[in-house]
C-alpha cells in the first residue's frame, strides 16, 4: 500500500499494512504502544507515520555469518 505522509488510517488499514490482525492493533492502542487519534466517540485513526516507526524500532541488524 502507498500512503501519503501523515495520513490517518483506520485500524483495519493499519493492520493490513503490517500484515497482522486488527485485534492486535486495538490492543497496542489500549497499551499505548502506538499513537492514535480518537475522532468523535468511537472512531479511531492511526497516523501512517507509525508504520515507519514500528518497522524502525523492530528492525534488528543481520548477524555476520559463522566461519
Amino acid at each position: 500500500m502507498d500512503f501519503e505522509r501523515n495520513s490517518l488510517l483506520s485500524v483495519p488499514q493499519f493492520a493490513q499494512a503490517l500484515g497482522i490482525k486488527p485485534s492486535c492493533i486495538r490492543r497496542w492502542i489500549l497499551l499505548r504502544k502506538i499513537t492514535s487519534v480518537k475522532v468523535g466517540r468511537r472512531l479511531i485513526r492511526i497516523p501512517s507515520s507509525e508504520i515507519a516507526r514500528l518497522v524502525k524500532e523492530g528492525t534488528r541488524p543481520a548477524l555476520e555469518p559463522r566461519r
